[in-house]
């Protein structure tokens, strides 16, 4: 393996030193010479950058495009050194002038997206006290309006406008707001780089402005204290990660908050809520591996901090309570799908513990929560969400249904305690969103809001089917289609594949009407649910991850293989969509499987894996660690990662339509993943298949701020899926 990688770096080498590289080459003896003049890709220039980790020599040609003051260039675009801008901008102009020729169906996809978007549509209110609060569109904005409205009617209160906090901002995300308990006041936590750092304001409600309060640098938690005098908030540090927690008093500096919790391992990050009753303040630090549970008992006001789970490597746990009992659910004790166990809350030394509900092999639990008399629980069989809701008097349990074949299934505590009331979400591929309040003692429920398509839809239209696929080794994989009813799967249908696989979190077969584009066109609409999730349970997560890994990507290579085997789709038809982790995927089984796949869009994509995990100064390396392996301190989990690393695996051949979206305020996936993977490739891809990349230069992990542009965006991908098909036929 290092002397095939050593020859590929050599001819990589090679071509970077030729002004004219391979894809520029092949492209100029592609074009008739009546042709007119054909967009030209960037020039790359390399940059060879050496250093030796376990005995092996890794050269990079495009380190440089990493600025050395990345983190202020997050903040402020023109803080990117020049070079690095021109290159990316010189992407985006290629990208956009190769795309030129479809300018009308993108536009007609995102006229199409609008037209089944009701911008004004309103949340389904939660009540509070003598108030409804909820959030509704404006026709026309991006952002939503914060309200209220007193119990049982009256004169609608807008609390905050999303859109006029917007103005003059080329990115803005409003995170959260909190109402305070005595409803006088709202905080809110915007970012306007997309860094995901957020600045925590307060409104005066009466007063119809911010108070002088700012606090910054936070994960945009808010969590207000009883007495609508202080909050507590979860801090950022310099290196954007989340390691303390504060208590801010209104009216005083930030500097003068008290500090609650610090996490003092860099690969720990924390979180803080407070439990649905309202009584305890709950502290968890920890990875995707491990975590440890701190209580503060909020009735009290002399009360500490409280360890109450301590970590232990490979245990997770979290604290719901009612009455004098504390819930806990957790994976201790043998339970990797998790089991829930009641303590007392006066006295909840962990070997006083009860079992409530099992350990099932295969069921992961994935929520629990208590509502005055009730536990809820969601968890997931053979691959779908289920809630379970449990009578703690009696122990009683019964199972909230729906008859869907595929579909997703939710449940939200309000702020309101002591109800019998529950909020319970549900969609599918084909049907749009439903909002129910289902009342746990009678398991009766109402609708309370469908989801509006204001051009129309109509669900039995499409059909979904759950079909599977066999791995290599046997195992079987869950596969969710959407599709137009009626479609014969004769073996001509194009197709889109959807897959994520890390972290254990499942991909859910939700309704999300930008598919719909791609369906209404003959498309197949297919998430492959494969190793890494957490469809089918721990085991399912942990057969994809660390010394695993492989799995993710040969499931998906299988998945797409059965679909051209049972015909579901056209042989060379196919596409592939992932993002974040996702996109590590596509850049994978681009490297192990080019000729399978027709057309790949990988979006914020995880590329770079071997760099990013080697620089432990990076927001996310050290707590990735657990999921990915430390290749800095293993040799074996260096020769894993760089056995799969997209970036570290190009190669000199033909790839398929390829097309990268980044952004350059992503502190998740930085920018510079992408942009050297197209780099690389831009010298390596010798065949004439599209190759673009797509940086927004104002935008965070999830691209542009606001509807307009996450509709455009989306409304691109398909327009460049759709080319490359039609180019295919």
């Amino acid at each position: 393996m290092a002397e095939l990688a050593t020859d590929i770096d050599i001819l990589i080498a090679r071509e970077l030193s030729n002004p004219r590289p391979a894809i520029v080459r092949m492209a100029e003896a592609a074009v008739p010479a009546d042709a007119g003049p054909e967009p030209q890709p960037p020039k790359v220039q390399g940059r060879p950058v050496s250093r030796t980790v376990h005995g092996v020599t890794l050269t990079d040609p495009f380190a440089w495009l990493r600025a050395d003051n990345w983190q202020d260039a997050t903040n402020d675009v023109s803080l990117l050194p020049g070079d690095i801008r021109t290159y990316l901008e010189a992407e985006n102009a290629y990208t956009k002038a190769m795309l030129a020729d479809v300018g009308t169906l993108e536009e007609e996809i995102y006229q199409e997206l609008r037209k089944r978007t009701k911008e004004d549509e309103q949340s389904t209110p939660f009540d509070d006290g003598s108030y409804q609060y909820y959030e509704r569109g404006v026709v026309g904005k991006d952002y939503d309006l914060h309200c209220r409205q007193p119990k049982g009617g009256g004169p609608e209160e807008v609390l905050i406008d999303g859109n006029a906090l917007a103005e003059g901002h080329s990115f803005f995300n409003l995170y959260a707001t909190a109402h305070s308990p005595d409803h006088k006041l709202v905080a809110y936590a915007v970012d306007l780089e997309g860094s995901e750092r957020y600045a925590i304001k307060v409104r005066d409600l009466a007063a119809r402005a911010d108070v002088s309060d700012t606090v910054s640098s936070t994960d945009g938690t808010i969590l207000w204290s009883a007495d609508s005098r202080s909050f507590y908030y979860v801090g950022v540090n310099e290196n954007i990660r989340s390691q303390t927690v504060f208590l801010h008093r209104l009216g005083t500096p930030q500097a003068d908050d008290i500090l609650i919790y610090e996490e003092k391992d860099p690969g720990f990050l924390v979180q803080a809520g407070v439990t649905s009753s309202g009584r305890y303040l709950q502290v968890i630090t920890g990875d995707n591996q491990t975590n440890e549970v701190w209580l503060k008992d909020l009735a009290d006001p002399q009360s500490e901090l409280t360890l109450f789970a301590a970590r232990k490597p490979g245990v997770r746990t979290s604290v719901t309570h009612s009455g004098e009992k504390l819930y806990v659910l957790t994976n201790a004790g043998d339970a990797p799908d998790f089991r829930i166990l009641e303590a007392d809350a006066v006295d909840p030394n962990s070997a006083h513990w009860r079992e409530i509900v099992p350990h099932v092999e295969g069921r992961p639990i994935n929520e629990v929560e208590a509502v005055g008399a009730f536990l809820v629980r969601r968890d997931m069989l053979d691959g779908l969400d289920r809630i379970i809701v449990r009578f703690l008097a009696t122990g009683e349990e019964h199972v909230v249904r729906f008859p869907e074949e595929a579909y997703e299934l939710d449940f939200a505590i309000g702020y309101e305690f002591n109800t019998t009331k529950l909020r319970i979400s549900y969609s599918s591929m084909t049907t749009q969103l439903e909002d129910y309040d289902y009342d746990m003692a009678t398991q009766k429920r109402v609708l309370r809001r469908r989801q509006e398509i204001p051009s129309g839809h109509d669900p039995s239209a499409y059909e979904t089917r759950r079909v599977f696929a066999t791995a290599d080794d046997g195992e079987t994989i869950p596969v969710t289609l959407l599709y137009k009813k009626g479609l014969v799967f004769d073996g001509t249908a194009p197709a889109l594949v959807e897959g994520y696989g890390a972290y254990g979190v499942p991909t859910t077969p939700y309704f999300d009407i930008a598919r719909m584009s791609l369906v209404d066109r003959g498309f197949v609409y297919a998430i492959a649910h494969v190793r890494g999730g957490l469809e089918k349970g721990d085991r399912w997560y942990r057969l994809g991850r660390g010394p695993d890994k492989p799995n993710t990507f040969k499931d998906f290579i299988a998945v797409a293989r059965m679909l051209e085997h049972e015909r579901i789709v056209r042989p060379g038809g196919i596409a592939a969509y992932g993002a974040s982790a996702g996109g590590m995927l596509i850049g994978a089984i681009a490297n192990m499987a080019p000729g399978l796949f027709h057309t790949l869009v990988a979006d914020v994509p995880f590329v770079d894996v071997l760099n990013t995990m080697l620089d432990s100064t990076l927001p996310l390396t050290p707590t990735e660690y657990p999921e990915w392996g430390n290749p800095e301190a293993s040799e074996a989990d260096f020769r894993l990662i760089r056995s799969y690393s997209p970036y570290d695996n190009v190669f000199l051949g033909t790839y398929p339509h390829l097309l990268v979206l980044g952004s350059l305020s992503d502190t998740r996936v930085t920018y510079w993943e992408p942009a050297k993977w197209v780099a690389k490739l831009r010298v390596a891809d010798t065949g004439p298949n599209m190759l673009l990349l797509d940086i927004e230069l104002n935008a965070g992990h999830g691209g542009g701020s606001g509807l307009t542009a996450s509709q455009k965006r989306w409304a691109r991908i398909a327009a460049f899926v759709i080319k490359a098909e039609r180019a295919g036929r």
